[in-house]
């Protein structure tokens, strides 16, 4: 399914994606440079009642969070690694084993490491103001 919002439909798209995608655990995200990934990942952060504020893991890699359920919620930004390697090293695997949400912007390097039930969200600017949600569920 495809969402179709602007910056004031985001928490109502985040619920409504929810609603029908909540049973998904890691989700990759692609879209260009500013398309909105970190801008969705913190309203979604903040429906699941993340109290700290979400910020973008460009340089940091992997942000942390705890869900109001005191779930951890992992929000990783891939896109200054250049190896697999690099990855694994940072212990992405533990983290795609987990019991745990992963958010992974760029998840391209990592695309042989995620397991076959990944949801794949991409985002898409369709003017200024508006995005489109692009859905893709496991096969």
């Amino acid at each position: 399914m495809d969402f179709v919002y602007t910056l004031d439909e985001l928490a109502d798209t985040v619920k409504q994606f929810r609603d029908q995608y909540g049973n998904y655990r890691i989700v990759a995200m692609k879209g260009s440079m500013g398309a909105g990934k970190t801008t969705f990942v913190s309203a979604l952060a903040e429906y699941l009642g993340v109290k700290d504020p979400v910020s973008s893991p460009t340089y940091s890699i992997i942000n942390q969070y705890r869900t109001a359920n005191d779930g951890d919620f992992f929000h990783l930004d891939l896109y200054r690694l250049s190896r697999i390697e690099e990855a694994i090293d940072l212990g992405i695997e533990e983290l795609l084993d987990s019991a745990s949400f992963c958010f992974i912007e760029w998840p391209e390097l990592i695309a042989s490491l995620l397991p076959s039930d990944t949801l794949w969200l991409e985002i898409i600017p369709v003017s200024e103001h508006q995005r489109m949600l692009k859905v893709t569920e496991p096969q």
